[in-house]
Protein backbone atom coordinates (compact mmCIF):
# COMPACT_ATOMS: atom_id res chain seq x y z
CA UNK A 1 0.00 0.00 0.00
CA UNK A 2 1.41 3.41 -0.98
CA UNK A 3 1.47 6.21 1.20
CA UNK A 4 -0.99 8.84 1.95
CA UNK A 5 -0.60 11.73 0.34
CA UNK A 6 -0.89 15.56 1.75
CA UNK A 7 -1.15 18.87 -0.15
CA UNK A 8 -0.29 21.39 1.51
CA UNK A 9 -0.71 25.05 0.14
CA UNK A 10 0.95 27.75 1.58
CA UNK A 11 3.64 25.01 2.43
CA UNK A 12 6.99 27.16 2.02
CA UNK A 13 6.59 29.14 5.75
CA UNK A 14 5.05 29.06 8.67
CA UNK A 15 2.01 26.29 9.25
CA UNK A 16 2.37 24.82 6.64
CA UNK A 17 5.87 24.04 6.32
CA UNK A 18 5.79 23.20 10.04
CA UNK A 19 2.91 20.71 8.77
CA UNK A 20 4.71 19.34 5.52
CA UNK A 21 7.43 18.34 8.10
CA UNK A 22 5.29 16.69 10.73
CA UNK A 23 3.26 14.81 8.31
CA UNK A 24 6.83 13.76 6.67
CA UNK A 25 8.36 12.46 9.44
CA UNK A 26 5.17 10.64 9.97
CA UNK A 27 5.84 8.53 6.55
CA UNK A 28 3.28 11.07 4.63
CA UNK A 29 4.02 12.01 0.88
CA UNK A 30 4.16 15.93 1.07
CA UNK A 31 2.56 17.89 -2.07
CA UNK A 32 3.90 21.48 -1.36
CA UNK A 33 2.40 24.13 -3.10
CA UNK A 34 3.31 28.23 -2.96
CA UNK A 35 4.37 31.04 -4.92
CA UNK A 36 8.18 30.35 -3.63
CA UNK A 37 10.06 27.62 -3.30
CA UNK A 38 10.36 25.33 -0.28
CA UNK A 39 13.97 25.75 1.85
CA UNK A 40 15.49 22.83 2.06
CA UNK A 41 14.99 20.63 5.35
CA UNK A 42 16.37 17.46 6.50
CA UNK A 43 13.22 16.62 8.14
CA UNK A 44 11.51 16.41 4.03
CA UNK A 45 12.69 13.46 2.52
CA UNK A 46 13.17 14.65 -1.49
CA UNK A 47 11.87 10.99 -2.49
CA UNK A 48 8.95 11.67 -1.01
CA UNK A 49 8.10 15.88 -1.66
CA UNK A 50 6.67 17.14 -4.74
CA UNK A 51 6.64 21.37 -5.33
CA UNK A 52 4.56 22.75 -7.39
CA UNK A 53 4.61 26.69 -7.41
CA UNK A 54 0.96 27.86 -7.31
CA UNK A 55 -0.88 30.95 -6.41
CA UNK A 56 -3.97 30.10 -4.63
CA UNK A 57 -5.98 32.93 -5.87
CA UNK A 58 -5.69 31.68 -9.85
CA UNK A 59 -8.27 29.03 -10.81
CA UNK A 60 -6.39 27.67 -13.55
CA UNK A 61 -3.08 27.47 -11.01
CA UNK A 62 -5.04 25.28 -8.69
CA UNK A 63 -6.40 23.15 -11.00
CA UNK A 64 -2.64 22.45 -12.51
CA UNK A 65 -1.55 22.22 -9.20
CA UNK A 66 -4.19 19.36 -8.17
CA UNK A 67 -3.98 17.30 -11.70
CA UNK A 68 -0.24 17.49 -10.96
CA UNK A 69 -0.79 16.46 -7.12
CA UNK A 70 -3.05 13.52 -8.18
CA UNK A 71 -1.02 12.06 -10.88
CA UNK A 72 2.19 12.15 -8.52
CA UNK A 73 0.92 9.14 -6.90
CA UNK A 74 -2.47 8.37 -7.92
CA UNK A 75 -4.80 9.39 -4.78
CA UNK A 76 -4.79 12.43 -1.86
CA UNK A 77 -5.93 11.61 1.12
CA UNK A 78 -5.64 15.45 2.91
CA UNK A 79 -5.82 18.73 1.73
CA UNK A 80 -4.48 21.33 3.83
CA UNK A 81 -5.23 24.57 2.77
CA UNK A 82 -3.35 26.81 4.56
CA UNK A 83 -2.26 29.76 2.46
CA UNK A 84 -3.37 33.31 3.80
CA UNK A 85 -1.75 36.93 4.14
CA UNK A 86 -3.17 39.68 6.25
CA UNK A 87 -4.60 43.37 5.18
CA UNK A 88 -3.59 45.30 2.11
CA UNK A 89 -5.87 47.83 2.23
CA UNK A 90 -7.40 50.73 5.01
CA UNK A 91 -11.02 52.10 5.14
CA UNK A 92 -11.41 54.64 8.16
CA UNK A 93 -7.44 55.75 8.99
CA UNK A 94 -6.49 56.98 5.41
CA UNK A 95 -9.40 58.79 4.84
CA UNK A 96 -8.61 62.04 2.71
CA UNK A 97 -11.70 64.59 1.74
CA UNK A 98 -9.25 66.00 -0.88
CA UNK A 99 -8.20 63.08 -2.98
CA UNK A 100 -10.94 60.57 -4.95
CA UNK A 101 -11.14 56.89 -3.32
CA UNK A 102 -8.82 54.68 -4.66
CA UNK A 103 -10.19 50.93 -5.72
CA UNK A 104 -9.05 48.97 -2.21
CA UNK A 105 -6.73 46.10 -2.85
CA UNK A 106 -9.00 43.14 -1.96
CA UNK A 107 -5.95 40.48 -2.72
CA UNK A 108 -6.71 39.03 0.99
CA UNK A 109 -10.20 38.02 0.01
CA UNK A 110 -9.01 36.58 -2.74
CA UNK A 111 -6.04 34.04 -1.05
CA UNK A 112 -8.05 33.58 2.12
CA UNK A 113 -11.05 33.05 0.93
CA UNK A 114 -11.80 32.44 -2.62
CA UNK A 115 -8.55 30.09 -2.86
CA UNK A 116 -9.72 28.25 -0.22
CA UNK A 117 -13.07 27.47 -1.78
CA UNK A 118 -11.32 26.41 -4.97
CA UNK A 119 -9.05 24.24 -2.96
CA UNK A 120 -12.07 22.35 -1.16
CA UNK A 121 -13.67 22.10 -4.80
CA UNK A 122 -10.81 20.91 -6.52
CA UNK A 123 -10.07 18.45 -3.84
CA UNK A 124 -13.26 16.59 -3.53
CA UNK A 125 -13.16 15.96 -7.94
CA UNK A 126 -9.66 14.48 -7.32
CA UNK A 127 -9.75 12.69 -3.83
CA UNK A 128 -13.24 11.15 -5.67
CA UNK A 129 -10.89 9.51 -8.08
CA UNK A 130 -8.28 7.55 -5.45
CA UNK A 131 -8.36 4.42 -5.21
CA UNK A 132 -10.78 4.59 -1.52
CA UNK A 133 -12.77 7.81 -2.55
CA UNK A 134 -13.31 10.43 -0.07
CA UNK A 135 -10.64 12.39 1.89
CA UNK A 136 -10.14 14.82 4.60
CA UNK A 137 -9.74 18.87 4.23
CA UNK A 138 -8.54 21.37 7.21
CA UNK A 139 -8.65 24.84 6.35
CA UNK A 140 -5.96 27.43 8.55
CA UNK A 141 -8.24 29.50 9.55
CA UNK A 142 -7.67 32.11 13.31
CA UNK A 143 -9.22 33.09 16.21
CA UNK A 144 -9.36 36.15 13.65
CA UNK A 145 -12.63 33.97 11.97
CA UNK A 146 -14.43 33.56 15.29
CA UNK A 147 -13.30 37.00 17.19
CA UNK A 148 -13.52 40.87 15.78
CA UNK A 149 -10.04 42.52 14.45
CA UNK A 150 -10.13 45.93 14.48
CA UNK A 151 -6.40 45.50 13.46
CA UNK A 152 -6.99 43.40 10.34
CA UNK A 153 -10.43 43.37 9.28
CA UNK A 154 -9.62 42.51 6.04
CA UNK A 155 -8.29 39.28 7.20
CA UNK A 156 -10.67 38.77 9.86
CA UNK A 157 -13.64 38.99 7.41
CA UNK A 158 -12.03 36.28 5.30
CA UNK A 159 -11.58 34.27 8.37
CA UNK A 160 -14.84 34.54 9.33
CA UNK A 161 -15.88 33.13 5.98
CA UNK A 162 -13.94 30.54 6.14
CA UNK A 163 -15.34 29.21 9.29
CA UNK A 164 -18.78 29.98 7.61
CA UNK A 165 -17.77 27.26 5.10
CA UNK A 166 -16.79 25.04 6.86
CA UNK A 167 -19.64 24.17 9.02
CA UNK A 168 -22.21 24.92 6.68
CA UNK A 169 -20.13 22.47 4.19
CA UNK A 170 -19.66 19.26 6.33
CA UNK A 171 -23.28 17.74 6.25
CA UNK A 172 -22.62 17.73 2.36
CA UNK A 173 -19.05 16.53 2.58
CA UNK A 174 -19.95 13.55 4.94
CA UNK A 175 -22.37 12.56 2.93
CA UNK A 176 -19.71 12.04 0.12
CA UNK A 177 -17.03 11.02 2.45
CA UNK A 178 -14.77 13.74 2.93
CA UNK A 179 -14.65 15.88 6.84
CA UNK A 180 -13.69 19.44 6.57
CA UNK A 181 -12.74 21.26 9.51
CA UNK A 182 -10.90 24.67 10.46
CA UNK A 183 -7.57 25.03 12.79
CA UNK A 184 -8.00 28.46 13.96
CA UNK A 185 -4.88 29.50 16.10
CA UNK A 186 -3.96 32.08 18.17
CA UNK A 187 -0.62 34.24 17.46
CA UNK A 188 1.83 32.06 16.76
CA UNK A 189 5.40 32.76 15.69
CA UNK A 190 5.81 33.20 11.79
CA UNK A 191 6.03 35.89 9.02
CA UNK A 192 2.55 37.02 8.72
CA UNK A 193 2.19 39.12 11.87
CA UNK A 194 4.22 42.38 11.61
CA UNK A 195 7.66 42.39 13.76
CA UNK A 196 6.21 45.41 15.57
CA UNK A 197 3.11 43.57 16.53
CA UNK A 198 5.50 40.37 17.79
CA UNK A 199 7.09 42.61 19.45
CA UNK A 200 4.22 44.17 21.95
CA UNK A 201 3.45 40.67 22.79
CA UNK A 202 4.61 38.59 26.02
CA UNK A 203 5.84 35.11 25.08
CA UNK A 204 3.69 33.18 27.23
CA UNK A 205 0.82 34.30 24.84
CA UNK A 206 2.39 32.98 21.84
CA UNK A 207 1.26 29.55 20.68
CA UNK A 208 3.48 27.39 20.26
CA UNK A 209 3.91 25.31 16.92
CA UNK A 210 3.84 21.86 18.48
CA UNK A 211 0.21 23.08 19.75
CA UNK A 212 -1.09 23.74 16.54
CA UNK A 213 0.77 20.27 14.75
CA UNK A 214 -1.61 18.84 17.76
CA UNK A 215 -4.64 20.44 16.07
CA UNK A 216 -3.97 19.16 12.85
CA UNK A 217 -3.42 15.81 14.29
CA UNK A 218 -6.73 15.32 15.87
CA UNK A 219 -8.75 16.65 13.06
CA UNK A 220 -6.77 13.47 10.88
CA UNK A 221 -7.37 10.98 13.56
CA UNK A 222 -9.80 8.65 12.05
CA UNK A 223 -10.98 7.50 15.18
CA UNK A 224 -11.93 10.75 16.10
CA UNK A 225 -14.27 11.33 13.10
CA UNK A 226 -14.23 15.30 13.69
CA UNK A 227 -15.94 17.11 11.24
CA UNK A 228 -17.84 20.85 10.62
CA UNK A 229 -15.03 21.41 13.61
CA UNK A 230 -13.58 24.97 14.54
CA UNK A 231 -10.65 24.27 16.98
CA UNK A 232 -9.59 27.29 18.59
CA UNK A 233 -5.14 26.61 19.00
CA UNK A 234 -3.97 28.67 22.65
CA UNK A 235 -1.07 27.90 24.39
CA UNK A 236 -2.83 26.88 27.24
CA UNK A 237 -4.59 23.96 25.00
CA UNK A 238 -7.21 23.33 22.21
CA UNK A 239 -10.68 24.57 22.20
CA UNK A 240 -13.46 22.74 20.26
CA UNK A 241 -15.97 25.56 19.66
CA UNK A 242 -19.69 24.77 18.48
CA UNK A 243 -21.59 26.88 16.18
CA UNK A 244 -24.27 29.39 17.52
CA UNK A 245 -27.35 28.46 17.86
CA UNK A 246 -30.34 29.92 16.96
CA UNK A 247 -32.18 31.37 19.85
CA UNK A 248 -35.94 31.97 18.79
CA UNK A 249 -38.37 29.20 18.20
CA UNK A 250 -38.78 29.59 14.28
CA UNK A 251 -34.85 30.31 13.99
CA UNK A 252 -34.61 26.78 15.49
CA UNK A 253 -36.49 25.68 13.32
CA UNK A 254 -35.70 26.60 9.90
CA UNK A 255 -32.24 25.80 11.32
CA UNK A 256 -32.59 22.10 11.32
CA UNK A 257 -30.02 20.62 9.56
CA UNK A 258 -32.35 18.44 7.71
CA UNK A 259 -34.29 21.88 6.48
CA UNK A 260 -31.51 22.88 5.11
CA UNK A 261 -30.31 19.77 3.57
CA UNK A 262 -33.65 19.37 1.97
CA UNK A 263 -33.59 22.87 0.63
CA UNK A 264 -30.18 22.77 -0.65
CA UNK A 265 -30.90 19.24 -2.68
CA UNK A 266 -33.58 21.20 -4.32
CA UNK A 267 -31.35 23.84 -5.69
CA UNK A 268 -28.86 21.98 -6.58
CA UNK A 269 -31.58 19.83 -9.07
CA UNK A 270 -33.18 23.03 -10.08
CA UNK A 271 -29.90 25.14 -10.81
CA UNK A 272 -28.19 21.87 -11.82
CA UNK A 273 -26.68 23.59 -15.06
CA UNK A 274 -26.03 26.61 -13.51
CA UNK A 275 -23.97 24.93 -11.15
CA UNK A 276 -22.34 22.10 -13.24
CA UNK A 277 -21.66 24.82 -16.15
CA UNK A 278 -21.64 28.12 -14.98
CA UNK A 279 -24.60 29.27 -17.10
CA UNK A 280 -26.61 32.27 -15.68
CA UNK A 281 -30.51 31.98 -15.67
CA UNK A 282 -32.90 34.76 -14.37
CA UNK A 283 -34.44 34.43 -11.32
CA UNK A 284 -35.49 36.65 -8.72
CA UNK A 285 -33.74 37.11 -5.37
CA UNK A 286 -34.67 36.60 -1.75
CA UNK A 287 -33.62 35.98 1.35
CA UNK A 288 -32.41 32.89 2.36
CA UNK A 289 -32.04 33.13 5.97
Amino acid sequence: MTAPVALITGASSGIGLALARHLSLKGWRIVMADIQSPPETKDIDPERKLYVKANVASWDDQVRLFETAFKWQNRLDLAALNAGIDDRDDIFHTIDVDSPPKKPNMTPFAINLTGVYYGIKLFAHYASKSAKPGGKIIVTASIGGLYPNPGLPQYAATKHGVVGLVRSLALGAHSAGFTVNAVCPSVVSTALPPGPLMQTLRPEWLTPMERVMEAFEELIDDGKRHNGQTVEVFPEGLYYRESPQPISHSGKSIGSPDVWKTWYEVYVEKNRSYVQNGSVKNHSEGSVM
